[in-house]
């Protein structure tokens, strides 16, 4: 049984930054494809970024947040970030942790039905 808990998400002014966290446990690790999500109200649940298995792992961003976002992994701890730097108000949304059963297949921003597994989600608020 593999778990995801996200931690991180807050409230922040416009040009602020915010880490999110997601901590895994189970059977899971530096193989997995691992990716970041949000969602808001009424809208398609977008992909952030993703970064592929192995030590290193290929990463790649959204349109919307490149520049902006880092994400990396720390396979020992089996922990997932988000650093999310020069926020915007648009910004605002549900981010979620997922991961997939093994690797990104290649795919740029593989799409949700990718991924098996998925956290509860953090709230992410950035105000103008």
């Amino acid at each position: 049984q593999v778990q995801l808990v996200e931690s991180g998400g807050g409230s922040v002014q416009a040009g602020g930054s915010l880490r999110l966290t997601c901590v895994a446990s189970g059977y899971i690790d530096g193989r997995n494809c691992m990716a970041w999500f949000r969602q808001t109200p009424g809208k398609e649940r977008e992909g952030v970024a993703v970064i592929d298995s192995g030590g290193a792992g290929r990463t790649n961003y959204a349109d919307s947040v490149k520049g902006r976002f880092t994400i990396s992994k720390d396979n020992a701890k089996k922990t997932l970030y988000l650093q999310m730097n020069s926020l915007k108000p648009e910004d605002t949304a549900v981010y979620y942790c997922a991961a997939a059963l093994n690797y990104c297949g290649g795919a740029v921003l593989p799409p949700g039905g990718w991924y098996r597994y998925w956290g509860q989600g953090t709230q992410v608020t950035v105000s103008s």
